[in-house]
C-alpha cells in the first residue's frame, strides 16, 4: 500500500522540493515503453539482474515548487504516481556541495503492474528502440536521460543507462545506417 505524505509537510512549507529522475508517456498500453523507476535497495538486492551492482547514490534533479503551486503539483503527482509508488522524503545533496534539502521522491513498489523487473539488456534495448508514445520515442527518452545524467556532475553517469543507450544506438545504426 503506498504511503501517504503528511499534508502539513508540503502545504505549510515555504519551500517544497521534488526529486526528479525520469518521465512518462514513452509508449502505449499495447506497447509500453520503459522508463527509470527507483526501487528500495532492500528489494533490489533480491533481484537477479544483468547489471549486478547498484551505485550508492541516485543522481537526479531537485525541483523547487513555489509555495502557491505546491498543492496543485502534489495533487497531480499523487494521482499520476499512486499506482505502484510510495511517497518518501529524503535528503538531496547538491553536486556543488551546497546545503542538503529535504525532497519528496516517489519510489517504485514491486506490486506496480507496470514494473517488469530485470530484463536481458539486449531484449530491453530492442523494446526501447521499438517503443513510442504521446511524448515521443522511447529511445529519445533514453538518450536524453543518458545525456542529463552525464551532465549533472563528473561522477553522475550511470553504467546501466549508458550500456542500454549504446545497445539502442547499435540497433538504430543496423536498421537505418545512422546513429544519434
Amino acid at each position: 500500500m503506498p504511503a501517504t505524505a503528511n499534508t502539513t509537510d508540503y502545504e505549510t512549507a515555504s519551500e517544497f522540493w521534488l526529486f526528479g529522475y525520469g518521465e512518462d508517456h514513452r509508449g502505449t498500453p499495447e506497447a509500453p515503453g520503459r522508463v527509470v523507476t527507483l526501487i528500495e535497495r532492500s528489494y533490489w538486492e533480491k533481484l537477479t539482474d544483468h547489471h549486478d551492482s547498484a551505485p550508492e547514490k541516485v543522481w537526479g534533479v531537485a525541483y523547487r515548487i513555489v509555495p502557491e503551486k505546491v498543492s496543485e503539483v502534489k495533487e497531480y503527482l499523487d494521482i499520476r504516481e499512486i499506482n505502484g509508488y510510495s511517497i518518501h522524503y529524503t535528503p538531496f545533496y547538491p553536486a556543488d556541495g551546497s546545503t542538503p534539502m529535504k525532497t519528496l521522491v516517489y519510489i517504485g513498489t514491486p506490486d506496480n503492474e507496470q514494473f517488469v523487473g530485470p530484463q536481458d539488456p539486449q531484449a530491453l534495448a530492442r523494446h526501447i528502440f521499438n517503443s513510442k508514445g504521446p511524448s515521443g520515442l522511447n529511445k529519445d527518452y533514453l538518450y536524453g536521460l543518458e545525456l542529463a545524467l552525464n551532465e549533472l556532475s563528473p561522477d553522475s553517469g550511470d553504467h546501466h543507462v549508458s550500456d542500454l543507450a549504446q545497445r539502442v544506438r547499435a540497433l538504430e545504426q543496423s536498421v537505418n545506417g545512422t546513429s544519434s
